[in-house]
């Protein structure tokens, strides 16, 4: 319940600082980055100017270059990221899926929503469709901890979200209890939570399975790295209108690329192809998603 930023959290771990024992003055009484350094005595531009950052530029045979210090959350980022590549030996597999059916009935549903109620955002309806695939394929819903398999019976989605000093992922937890209104309203919870730092420890370590959608950016297609100790990420991107051929007729559709990553150790190239056709089955036929 302490409210703090998630850098000033990682600080405090990184330095054994109970937050409780730190005065926040930030809005609301949050904790900053700041804080923390004031609490250990130590200004911002002491920890900048550490032995492991250097700060004075260099000169190249093109100009001056700044040598920019890692923030905490971004050496924080760093280190997930290269164990991630460096122990899990990732796979790939992509599909086009057609969103046109759920656009509509994303339309509908939140036509019918009164101003005070969450809308169904499209991030909801791809979290709804991997929960549902997951309860089919649980071995993507899975770790692979000291040379075993563990399927993981409780389904927490982690979402990416991206903040000024980087990338979190928090998970929605316990998904597969939750109809499509529930995960939407948990999505936005999780999401302001995230900014007044009022997340669980639970929040940022148990997830099981990840979404990262760089839809809002543009981006059409890309491939996420996993978020370990978890066996699969799913990337999906924007949705687009392009034509597309249905038993000879041309039309135009609202396609949108997903691609899979996952940990060849705990799934095969089939089973992953298996999970992702089902989530594009369930996004192309859209109904199943209320009950």
């Amino acid at each position: 319940g302490i409210k703090s930023s998630p850098v000033a959290r990682h600080l405090a771990a990184d330095k054994g600082i109970d937050l409780a024992l730190v005065t926040g003055t930030g809005p609301g009484g949050r904790i900053t980055r700041d804080d923390v350094l004031k609490h250990t005595e130590m200004s911002p531009s002491q920890v900048e100017n550490s032995p492991n950052s250097e700060t004075e530029p260099v000169a190249t045979s093109s100009g001056v270059r700044e040598n920019v210090p890692m923030s905490r959350m971004r050496q924080q980022i760093a280190r997930i990221t290269t164990k991630s590549k460096q122990e899990i030996p990732h796979f790939y597999v992509s599909t086009e899926i057609d969103m046109t059916d759920s656009m509509k009935m994303r339309s509908q549903l939140n036509n019918e929503i009164d101003e005070k109620s969450t809308r169904i955002s499209i991030n909801d309806l791809i979290i709804k469709a991997c929960v549902d695939a997951l309860k089919k394929y649980p071995k993507l819903n899975a770790s692979f901890i000291d040379d075993s398999i563990q399927v993981i019976e409780q389904i927490n989605i982690g979402i990416a979200i991206s903040e000024d000093e980087g990338l979190i992922v928090p998970a929605i937890m316990d998904c597969a209890s939750k109809t499509l209104a529930g995960i939407s309203s948990a999505s936005r919870d999780l999401i302001d939570r995230s900014k007044n730092g009022t997340l669980s420890p639970q929040e940022y370590t148990d997830g099981t399975f990840t979404i990262s959608n760089l839809g809002m950016f543009d981006v059409t297609n890309f491939a996420a790295i996993i978020h370990p100790p978890q066996a699969a990420v799913i990337a999906v991107g924007t949705i687009t209108e392009r034509p597309t051929v249905i038993s000879g007729d041309v039309s135009i559709s609202q396609m949108m690329n997903a691609t899979l990553s996952a940990d060849h150790r705990v799934i095969d190239g089939a089973e992953g192809a298996q999970f992702l056709v089902e989530i594009k089955r369930i996004l192309e036929s859209p109904v199943s998603l209320l009950a």
